[in-house]
Order: C-alpha cells, then sequence, then structure tokens
C-alpha cells in the first residue's frame, strides 16, 4: 500500500500520526484563498511534490499526489511481476483544475499570451494517463469518478477484475488535490466548518476538505506465489448502492448507506456482529453523520462495534477518500487498534451509540469502510484479516 495525506508522507508517517492522534487540519497555505476554512492541506508546493516524485513540474497537483502514493505501493514488487497480467485503476474528481484556474486567469489578464494547451490536463482521466505512463506504460488502466466514493469503487471493481480472472495484479486507489473550485463549490453549499470539523458530534457545522492520494496492490494466489509475499488483508466483501434522494445529500433515513453495509456483509458472509472496527464516512455534516449514523443503528442495533471516522485526521480527501481509509482499515488490523475519533464532544442525541474517543487495543479481524458521494452513490468495503480467513 502507498499514501500521502495531510498527516503523512508515506504509509509510516500516516501510522505515527494516527498512534499519536496528530491531525493534519490547519490554515490553507499552499492553496492561495480568501476563505479561510481549515483544510486538510499537504504543505508542499507542486515543484517539492514533482521533485520528490521525479515528475515534471508542471503536472497538475492531483497527478503528483497519485504518483507518490502509487510508486509506494508499487515499487517494492515491480521487480517480480513481469509475465503478471496487471490493471491500474485510479479515482479522483478534481482532475487538472489547478492548473485550469491558473490558465483561465491568465486568460482574462492577456489572451494573447495564455498557453491554451495546458488545458489538456483538465479531465480526470488525463491524471490517470499520466501516472500510468510514468508506472504502467504496458498496463491496461482506466479512471472512476463517482465523487466522494470513487477510491472505494476502483478497489471494488479492482477485486472483481481479479475474481474474474481478467487481471492477476491490481493497483487499485485514487487521489484528490485542493483547489480553489472545490472550495468554493463546497462552500455554495454552505457545508464547510469554520474550525477543525466534528464529525458525529451534537453541535457539527460542517466538513474540512482535504487532500491527498492511497493505492493497494491487489492480487490473486498466483501473483502472490510469484512475488513470494504475505498478505495484508483481504477484500472480503463490497458493495454500491444508490438510494437516488439528492444531488447532493443522502437519505434522511440512509437507505443508500443501509444497502450498501448490508450487501457488503452479505457477500462477505459476516453478521454484524463479526465487524470488530467501523471506519465511518464520518464527514461531519448533518445529513451525512445523521444518515449513516441511523444505518450503523438499524443493521448493528445495540452492539455496534469501536467506530471513528478518520477525516478528524486528514480532512475530506474526495475522491482519495475510500483508498485512504482502506489503508486506515489495513494498519487497523496489522496494528490490532481501532483509530481514535477526534473532537467529539456532544453525541449526537438521536443514535444510541457514539464514535469511540480512544485508541482501543482488541482483536480486530474485520473492518468495515463506508464511503458515501454525491448523488447517493454509497459504496462499503469490508477488508478482513488474511490469517482469519485461512
Amino acid at each position: 500500500m502507498g499514501i500521502i495525506t495531510a498527516v503523512g508522507q508515506n504509509v509510516a508517517e500516516n501510522l505515527c500520526a494516527l498512534n499519536e492522534a496528530k491531525t493534519g487540519i490547519s490554515a490553507p497555505e499552499i492553496l492561495k484563498t480568501k476563505h479561510q476554512f481549515p483544510v486538510g492541506e499537504i504543505k508542499k508546493s507542486n515543484e517539492q511534490l514533482a521533485s520528490e516524485a521525479d515528475a515534471p513540474n508542471d503536472w497538475p497537483r492531483t497527478a503528483l499526489l497519485s504518483l507518490i502514493a502509487a510508486k509506494e505501493a508499487w515499487l517494492p514488487v515491480a521487480g517480480k511481476a513481469n509475465g503478471l497480467r496487471i490493471a491500474f485503476i485510479s479515482a479522483n474528481t478534481v482532475g487538472g483544475m489547478d492548473l485550469t484556474e491558473k490558465v483561465y486567469k491568465n486568460y482574462l489578464e492577456d489572451k494573447s499570451t495564455t498557453d491554451l494547451t495546458r488545458l489538456k490536463y483538465h479531465e480526470t482521466g488525463m491524471v490517470t494517463q499520466l501516472v500510468a505512463d510514468k508506472l504502467f506504460p504496458e498496463c491496461w488502466h482506466t479512471t472512476i469518478s463517482t465523487a466522494c466514493s470513487s477510491s472505494a469503487n476502483s478497489i471494488m471493481m479492482g477485486a472483481q477484475l481479479i475474481e474474474q480472472n481478467m487481471f492477476d495484479l491490481v493497483i487499485a486507489g485514487g487521489a484528490d488535490s485542493l483547489s480553489l473550485f472545490t472550495l468554493n463549490g463546497f462552500h455554495s453549499l454552505m457545508i464547510l466548518d469554520q474550525q477543525p470539523s466534528k464529525p458525529f458530534d451534537e453541535n457539527r457545522s460542517g466538513l474540512n476538505l482535504g487532500e491527498g492520494a492511497a493505492y493497494l496492490v491487489l492480487g490473486n494466489a498466483t501473483a502472490l506465489k510469484k512475488l513470494n509475499i504475505s498478505s495484508l488483508g483481504i477484500i472480503n466483501g463490497y458493495a454500491n448502492a444508490n438510494d437516488a434522494h439528492h444531488q447532493t445529500a443522502s437519505s434522511p433515513e440512509g437507505k443508500g448507506n443501509r444497502l450498501a453495509m448490508e450487501n457488503a456483509l452479505a457477500q462477505a458472509q459476516l453478521s454484524p456482529e463479526a465487524i470488530d472496527y467501523i471506519n465511518l464516512h464520518g464527514t461531519g455534516t448533518a445529513n451525512n453523520d445523521s444518515s449513516e449514523g441511523l444505518a450503523i443503528s438499524s443493521i448493528f442495533a445495540t452492539r455496534v462495534p469501536a467506530a471513528s471516522s478518520t477525516k478528524t485526521f486528514t480532512g475530506h480527501t474526495l475522491a482519495a477518500a475510500g483508498a485512504v481509509e482502506a489503508v486506515y482499515s489495513l494498519m487497523a488490523i496489522s496494528e490490532q487498534k481501532s483509530w481514535p475519533h477526534l473532537r467529539l464532544q456532544v453525541p449526537m442525541k438521536m443514535l444510541p451509540w457514539q464514535p469511540e474517543k480512544q485508541t482501543l487495543k482488541s482483536k480486530i479481524r474485520h473492518v468495515l469502510s463506508n464511503s458515501f458521494g454525491f448523488g447517493g452513490n454509497c459504496s462499503t468495503l469490508i477488508i478482513s484479516s488474511a490469517e482469519e480467513l485461512k
């Protein structure tokens, strides 16, 4: 696995931040904006990221983040993968918007000197193309963009392609960077918190945007044998559902959320009692937290396992969120810990349970991770210990 977020530049640094309950939420510095909403920003310029990624510094920021995380996941096994059927599935929503914003500004100032060829980086598929050409030039690749469930869906698709014997290895995940367009868009919806967000708090006021990237290397038994490696965990169950309620809001009763969780549990052939930790979608908006909370209550009844939103560490990384939280779910299994839910002060009165504010050391065999996107696109992954399934 590979990851870069506001709390760490790699797997080791992210694990350290989780263990130390160290948040990455702060005022924006790299993103130049008049709106000083707290964000989960990676405090490195595009030039610094490009240098670390060994990539051109005129790439979109999303592509640079994607390359850094994909490299960390891929390079340990790259030299052993000859002869395996390999695919790359990457998710993003912002594309090259950061470059488009600069082109647009220049165009308004002086049309004659504006380099319009820079707009070629705008669409989401170009981000995947750039990284694929750099790391996987001979591999099949595709892009998924389903809002905040995007990289959960890329992991889901990777698992399906392996199950259907189309590929032996799939590098799956996603990336997104902060941009003015994204920040202003969420501001127009009035769902950004002026302070570090408080998901599942009675007095929650909205979300903090973040940026980052994360990827998992998924493989079948043939790949594991050839690479001579052991599995960190198993994508044991997954499901996508859509409540078709609203363009930007979940149904009040959490219908799509509940369907995604129920179907993932059914595919994994697990009862709700088997889940040891829930990585909540937990954005901090009034609607998202109430609908997810009610759906969890309806499934788990009085036995809700340890649950937390790690977006309190990273901010909401949009298309990267599902993969970031899949990495954190694997870390929970490897460390045998559930991660703390930061900044919870007054638990939601409507729920008979609350997230766990402390790191809990316990037996973690099965983790349920939720990623719910705009348009009602709801996805759930169940990640299990490889030892548990032997």
